[in-house]
This record gives structure tokens, C-alpha cells and sequence, in this order.
């Protein structure tokens, strides 16, 4: 038998908010690796001050794991395509490769957190 499950609105919401802040991430992902999208950054803080002022709602919930996770998350990768950047100055090379790595690993943890949210499972620590 197929029933609808009762949403709770408050949940739904933040379901939703997670699904735009890891599509703007997939956004920057990608645009890091693309010749002349670095003006993503943008998109990048967007996502996180939306879920720096959001996560107190999630608080309590297996959703708040996944604010967590894409907090940290644009902590790591923001430090690492700052620090990164200077190779861009270098060689193009070098940079391309440091940013395609940094983005490779940046999509993994898209990838996993936007499973798992749309699976209503929390992420790891």
C-alpha cells in the first residue's frame, strides 16, 4: 500500500535550503575547473551564510549533521582554493590541477551530503 507520509513543514523547509545550498556547491564545483567562472565564489558564500543563519533551526534533527557538513566543508574548500590560487598566477597548469583536484574532492562530499539528505539520513560527525 502506498500512504503519503505527513511532512512536517518546518522539516520540509530545511530539506529544501539543503537542497539549494548543495546545488549552489555543485554550482562552484564545477565552475572552479571551467575557464572563467571563478566569479562563483559568490555563489559560495551565499550558500554558507544561508546555512551559518539557518543550522540553529535544524538543531536537535539528523538535519543539523548535514549544516554541519557543508559548513565545514566551505571552510576546507575555500582555504584551499585561496591557497591554491597563487598557482593559477604561476602556470596555468598548476593551478588547473590543484583546482580540479580540490573540486573532485569538493563534489564527493556534494554528492554524499545531497544523498543522504534526500534519503532523510544525517551525516557522519
Amino acid at each position: 500500500m502506498n500512504e503519503l507520509a505527513e511532512i512536517d513543514p518546518r522539516q520540509q523547509s530545511l530539506k529544501t535550503i539543503g537542497h539549494i545550498s548543495y546545488f549552489l556547491h555543485t554550482v562552484v564545483a564545477l565552475g572552479a575547473v571551467l575557464p572563467g567562472a571563478q566569479a562563483s565564489v559568490l555563489l559560495l558564500l551565499i550558500a554558507f551564510f544561508i546555512d551559518l543563519f539557518k543550522r540553529d533551526e535544524a538543531r536537535g534533527n539528523w538535519q543539523e549533521s548535514h549544516f554541519r557538513w557543508r559548513i565545514r566543508t566551505v571552510l576546507w574548500v575555500g582555504t584551499l582554493y585561496l591557497v591554491t590560487a597563487p598557482l593559477w598566477l604561476l602556470l596555468l597548469l598548476p593551478g588547473w590541477i590543484a583546482w580540479g583536484l580540490i573540486s573532485i574532492w569538493f563534489l564527493y562530499r556534494i554528492v554524499r551530503g545531497w544523498l543522504n539528505l534526500s534519503s532523510n539520513l544525517p551525516m557522519p560527525g
